[in-house]
């Protein structure tokens, strides 16, 4: 990647929740940043800004990460994903959505976004993860709420349903 100056804003091209844009930032602005701030996309929580509680966890090439230490300048010909990307259509919720609702697998809903985009990275790459390791994958979260007892209760359920394929698409 060539030097960006610091002060100036820079063109970056990448595609976020399936569709390509392009926007002007700062070489110092954060990848959580410039979703909240510029592209009002505030579904993506910052919580500690120091990539320890996992609230600013988004999909980059269908992994996790941090976009509290992510440049958005990293999001150069990235594939991003955020939470309002989950729902298969306005309206209606994923699989994994709606079993933390059934499960009442959130409280304050702070942390929710990050650990439903984690979760839905492990189930689309492991349909088949069992209890164990949806706990070693949540590991990366903070939730001072629930006590993660129901939140692995509605990933529990989900990978369930996936696997038994009731949902009409992934959508988890």
């Amino acid at each position: 990647m060539p030097y960006l100056s610091r002060d100036t804003a820079h063109p970056i091209r990448f595609r976020l929740n399936g569709r390509e844009v392009t926007v002007q930032a700062e070489a110092r602005m954060l990848l959580s940043d410039l979703l909240r701030h510029e592209l009002g996309l505030t579904g993506t929580h910052v919580g500690c800004e120091h990539g320890v509680c996992g609230a600013c966890t988004v999909q980059i090439d269908g992994r996790p990460a941090r976009a509290c230490l992510t440049l958005a300048a990293q999001a150069e010909g990235a594939d991003i994903r955020t939470v309002e990307d989950l729902a298969p259509e306005p309206g209606r919720l994923s699989i994994l959505q709606d079993a933390f609702r059934r499960h009442h697998g959130l409280q304050c809903g702070f942390c929710t976004p990050g650990i439903l985009m984690s979760l839905d990275a492990l189930l689309r790459e492991r349909p088949d993860a069992e209890e164990p390791d949806i706990r070693d994958w949540l590991s990366g979260h903070l939730c001072r709420c629930t006590g993660y007892a129901t939140i692995v209760a509605a990933a529990v359920a989900a990978a369930a349903e996936l696997r038994a394929g009731t949902g009409a698409e992934q959508g988890s």
